[in-house]
């Protein structure tokens, strides 16, 4: 699909605030709201916006420890990935599981109250994972979201 400057325009205003009406839109970028709605329609029927989602504040939910874990299956072959991935996206805890190459199989997001709640996601839920061998853990210090490569889209 060919994005023209307004196309570009709608996705960074999008990404910025995905909560934004197709009118609001519109009035910014010149346009009507059928003709801004349309063009966000064909946006998501060609698969460039996949959805939109709210972003929760995990502190102010009381969430305040964000911790990365890669984690090395021990023995590939006697548990499938399908197993594994299946018992780790039932931990609430765990918010983003992400199968990758390397020296880690997995990388996983995993959010808890404190750390003595992640000790206890990870000892009691983690670590008794199906397969499960090397863990190493990266406790998140601070993040800052960059816009990526929107800002050449």
């Amino acid at each position: 699909m060919d994005l023209d400057d307004t196309d570009r325009a709608l996705l960074r205003a999008l990404s910025a605030d995905a909560t934004q009406s197709a009118g609001a839109l519109g009035r910014r970028f010149g346009l009507s709201q059928p003709a801004a709605w349309r063009r966000i329609r064909r946006l998501e029927e060609a698969g460039i916006l996949k959805g939109r989602r709210v972003v929760l504040n995990r502190e102010a939910l009381g969430f305040g420890v964000t911790v990365f874990l890669g984690i090395k299956l021990a023995t590939k072959g006697r548990v499938s990935l399908e197993d594994f991935e299946r018992a780790v996206t039932a931990i609430p805890e765990v918010q983003v599981v992400q199968h990758v190459l390397g020296l880690f199989d997995y990388r996983l997001r995993v959010v808890a109250r404190d750390i003595a709640d992640f000790e206890r996601v990870l000892r009691r839920r983690i670590m008794t994972l199906p397969g499960v061998g090397q863990v190493e853990a990266n406790v998140l210090l601070s993040e800052e979201r960059r816009p990526g490569p929107l800002g050449q889209v």
